[in-house]
């Protein structure tokens, strides 16, 4: 049996609806779909969150940028 925790979240009524006739099209439980979302975009939400972070810290002056010579120089090639 695979490994699962227990989560409850607010769901838009509409999506709720959808997944719900989704589940019961495909004779499968709903929390598959809800896993199933959550596995496919959960990688692509890290990445636009993390993106936004570095963004501020690259404009508040707390990380650094490098030119693409700058690394070829540091790298000497």
């Amino acid at each position: 049996m695979t490994n699962t925790a227990t989560v409850n979240f607010r769901v838009n009524p509409v999506c709720k609806s959808r997944i719900e006739k989704l589940a019961k099209l495909t004779k499968r439980p709903a929390s598959f779909f809800y896993n199933y979302l959550l596995n496919e975009y959960l990688d692509d939400l890290e990445d636009i969150f993390l993106a936004e972070e570095i963004v501020k810290n690259v404009r508040s002056g707390k990380e650094a940028v490098y030119s693409l010579s700058e690394v070829e120089s540091e790298l000497g090639i």
